[in-house]
């Protein structure tokens, strides 16, 4: 319930604060004075979008404050601690709730729950929990299908609001299963071509049999095979200038180092100074023995029939090159890839039995979905036959005597809220053709209608306040006085607030709220203001003649009050 709702700069209203409170409110005031302001005001708080041309002239931004008292613990409460807000004990198992938006003239806005900064997103969560709002739009959204729909699960009751939130979850996941196997089953073709393609690549693969760095290996064998004479030519010459083999008087180092050898030996005794020498001497000495040795070995290694080998080098590595520029890569990475081309082929190959348990998964889904939309569609027959007769009383009531509310549930294509449409229709008297709402109803019989479908839904008890906004539009008279005494009856289970420009209606209210102006230049300023006893029977004279000073305008307002009263 709203406690008081607190006004900056919006519109025409430069400062006001509404004391709402229990039971039904009226907001009243002169064409042009702001009473939609306090709608505007209200959407702002509920997480609407924001429009800086709703700014009063002059001001650098808008502001709006709310004061709730919601049950805590309950849903709302929840919903405010998880956004990191919090509450202020009001006694009686309730809690005081604080909410607020700023626009700014740059059309930034900023949302405030209990205290903390949240994003608007928040506020919409929380305004769908706290307030329903009707106005000429509400009006026309009453005329689509979908309104109608979910105003008629609405009367169904919890039960069926429950059934009708498990089946959605159910269609998502048989939605989901069902989009699966329709996307394996189209690609079917594509992923056995796939297959096919993978098991030659691994037939090859395992034919092949490539090694990680075998090219580079191949690349340095195939170099050296290559320059085999260049080779042999220069390892023989090292051999013949380390150790000659030929047995010519040709010198080598080897000899040449040890007849150095031998001669320092000779006189290493004389001078212990020669001691390193003889010890280098001796180290080289055995260090050309083996690399002669090594040249000898060397020599005797390479290949005599080069030839064929570096073609066989080369043919393999042509066949490697081919596998690299096949799968587009260096060999590595192709090497890498076909290694687990293996599991993707085995989770193709399972494509039948993956085929084979979604479509058993999604018959049984499908079969669930079924069911829950049998029974969605038995709950919504017997609901609309109920609420179609408790409409039409409430319309009797209304000034609508003749009236009949039919709702027609029919089979539908199943989609997200089952497989039925549903359908308002009006009768406006016995034998008439019932019509749509969205063609048969003018806005003051739609005005009845919504009203109607209020005062039944208000049984359910889940939304604590409604407002409306000129939902009296289009009616008067003996009308006016009876949608007066419904929001008065709606007043008993809920909170009301109710802008109108009707006495008839305002008369029923308990807290009378009226909108004043004062012009000051070229900026107005309204405010509002609590009215009683005598002030409220000339606003009441003012709404009906337009002279708030006519005595015969306030004696009937006296007599639309005390009719109210009685």
């Amino acid at each position: 319930m709203i406690e008081e709702l607190s006004i900056r700069d919006l519109g025409v209203i430069g400062q006001a604060v509404l004391p709402l409170g229990p039971g039904f409110t009226a907001v009243t005031g002169e064409t042009g004075a702001g009473k939609t302001m306090v709608v505007t005001a209200l959407a702002l708080l509920l997480g609407e979008r924001a429009d800086a041309g709703a700014i009063r002239a002059g001001s650098a931004q808008a502001g709006v404050e709310g004061r709730w008292l919601v049950p805590d613990p309950g849903p709302v409460a929840e919903r405010v601690r998880e956004a990191g807000g919090e509450l202020d004990p009001a006694g009686d198992g309730a809690g005081e709730l604080i909410l607020a938006r700023t626009v700014s003239a740059e059309g930034r806005s900023r949302g405030v729950v209990g205290g903390r900064s949240t994003p608007v997103g928040v506020l919409a969560e929380l305004g769908e929990r706290l307030v329903v709002v009707h106005g000429q739009s509400e009006q026309l959204r009453l005329r689509s299908a979908a309104a109608q729909r979910e105003a008629l699960d609405g009367a169904a009751g919890a039960e069926h609001r429950g059934l009708l939130e498990r089946y959605g979850r159910r269609y998502r996941e048989w939605r989901e299963l069902a989009t699966r196997l329709e996307t394996l089953i189209a690609a079917r073709d594509a992923r056995a071509q796939e297959a096919e393609r993978l098991r030659a690549d691994l037939e090859e693969f395992a034919e092949l049999a490539p090694r990680p760095g075998e090219d580079a290996e191949l690349a340095a064998q195939a170099e050296r095979l290559g320059n085999l004479e260049e080779l042999r030519q220069a390892a023989t010459l090292a051999q013949e200038a380390v150790s000659a083999q030929s047995g010519d008087d040709h010198p080598d180092a080897v000899a040449l180092v040890e007849e150095a050898r031998r001669a320092i030996a000779r006189v290493a005794d004389h001078d212990p100074a020669l001691a390193p020498v003889r010890e280098g001497l001796d180290a080289v000495s055995y260090q050309l023995a083996e690399v002669s040795g090594e040249l000898s070995h060397y020599l005797g290694a390479l290949d005599v029939d080069g030839a064929r080998e570096l073609e066989a080098v080369q043919e393999r590595r042509a066949a490697l090159g081919a596998l690299a520029r096949k799968h587009g890569g260096e060999l590595e990475e192709v090497i890498a890839r076909l290694e687990t081309a293996g599991l993707r082929l085995v989770e193709l190959d399972g494509d039948d039995d993956r085929i084979a348990r979604l479509e058993a998964e999604e018959a049984e889904a499908a079969a669930l979905v079924a069911g829950d939309a049998a029974r969605l569609g038995e709950g919504r027959r017997t609901a609309a036959a109920e609420l179609a007769e408790r409409v039409s009383a409430e319309l009797a009531a209304l000034a609508m005597p003749d009236a009949r509310l039919v709702v027609e549930v029919a089979d539908a294509e199943l989609g997200p809220t089952g497989r039925d449409r549903v359908a308002f229709l009006l009768q406006p008297h016995p034998g008439a053709e019932p019509r749509p709402l969205a063609k048969g109803a003018s806005g003051g019989e739609l005005s009845r209608v919504m009203l109607a479908l209020e005062v039944v839904l208000a049984a359910q008890g889940e939304v604590p306040t409604f407002v409306f906004d000129e939902v009296d539009a289009g009616v008067g008279g003996a009308a006016a006085i009876e949608i007066g005494r419904r929001l008065a009856r709606l007043a008993e289970t809920a909170q009301v607030i109710v802008v109108t420009h009707l006495a008839q209606v305002a008369a029923f209210a308990s807290n009378h709220l009226v909108v004043v102006k004062d012009s000051a230049g070229q900026v107005t300023a309204s405010s509002v203001r609590r009215v009683d006893a005598g002030e409220r029977a000339a606003e009441m004279a003012r709404l009906l003649s337009g002279l708030p000073d006519s005595e015969s305008g306030l004696e009937h307002a006296r007599e639309l009050l005390e009719l109210a009263r009685s």
